[in-house]
């Protein structure tokens, strides 16, 4: 499909959120693109690392609203948890450059990144609260355990964007670049990584990321039944009501 791009060079799968005039927002297919490239990657001996990356302007604008009303949803075969899962439980060296903004799951989805680089023009923003819902890819359990507490109580509860900076300060991102560079620095660590032995890659990342995986999947799937069961409240008609009239919701009586 055309929305998200699969390129595999010397060892590096790189997949391109290319659905710019929607300013990259996720559609169900375009969830299932993705896991489907994942689990390729993950198969494929010749593919050692996986980059994912957006446009110069925007990463993700998360998921598209429209899509996501007209689609049902169902219920933990999502083709979003799937592609959550997949990134949660991805052997190999995962890298994602950010460039613009990264709503909802264009931040949530980095949190199971192992690189991150980000465009000085990156904004990160979680904006689950202000639409009625709850957060999504354990990111209720990640930013905490990243960011601390407070700061990830301030950036779920409030919803509010915070900038490449700020990112960098709390471990969100390894290294801000310009736009024109991020992609770039990316490809470059990926070449990096794809030099080296890829059992010692796999084996490392395992032991880094076991004691937390059960946990987060676990936590993926909790989240995911409570947004379920909080789209169909009154909150979340509202705000999405709202989103689709261009006006502001009214949670004064909710």
């Amino acid at each position: 499909m055309q929305d998200i791009l699969i390129d595999s060079t010397d060892g590096v799968m790189t997949i391109t959120i290319n659905r710019v005039e929607k300013k990259n927002s996720f559609t169900s297919a375009m969830y299932t693109a993705c896991a489907d490239a994942l689990d390729q990657a993950g198969a494929d001996a010749a593919v050692r690392v996986v980059v994912i990356q957006g446009g110069l302007a925007v990463f993700s604008a998360g998921n598209d609203i429209a899509d996501f009303l007209n689609t049902p949803t169902p219920g933990l075969s999502a083709p979003v948890l799937r592609f959550l899962r997949a990134l949660a439980t991805f052997p190999k060296p995962l890298i994602a450059a950010v460039c613009g903004p990264a709503v909802g799951i264009g931040t949530t989805m980095l949190f199971h990144c192992d690189l991150v680089y980000a465009g000085d023009n990156a904004a990160f923003v979680m904006p689950f609260v202000n639409l009625g819902v709850c957060p999504e890819a354990a990111s209720s359990l990640l930013a905490a355990q990243m960011m601390g507490y407070h700061r990830a109580a301030e950036a779920l509860l409030l919803g509010e964007p915070f900038m490449a900076e700020a990112a960098l300060e709390v471990g969100l991102v390894n290294r801000i670049v310009p736009p024109t560079e991020a992609n770039g620095l990316a490809q470059a660590q990926a070449r990096k990584l794809a030099a080296k032995p890829l059992s010692s890659l796999i084996e490392t990342k395992r032991l880094m990321k076991k004691a937390n995986l059960p946990q987060v999947l676990a936590v993926i799937d909790e989240e995911a039944q409570s947004f379920g069961r909080m789209m169909g409240e009154p909150a979340a008609r509202e705000a999405f009501g709202a989103f689709m009239e261009k006006r502001k919701p009214d949670f004064s009586k909710l």
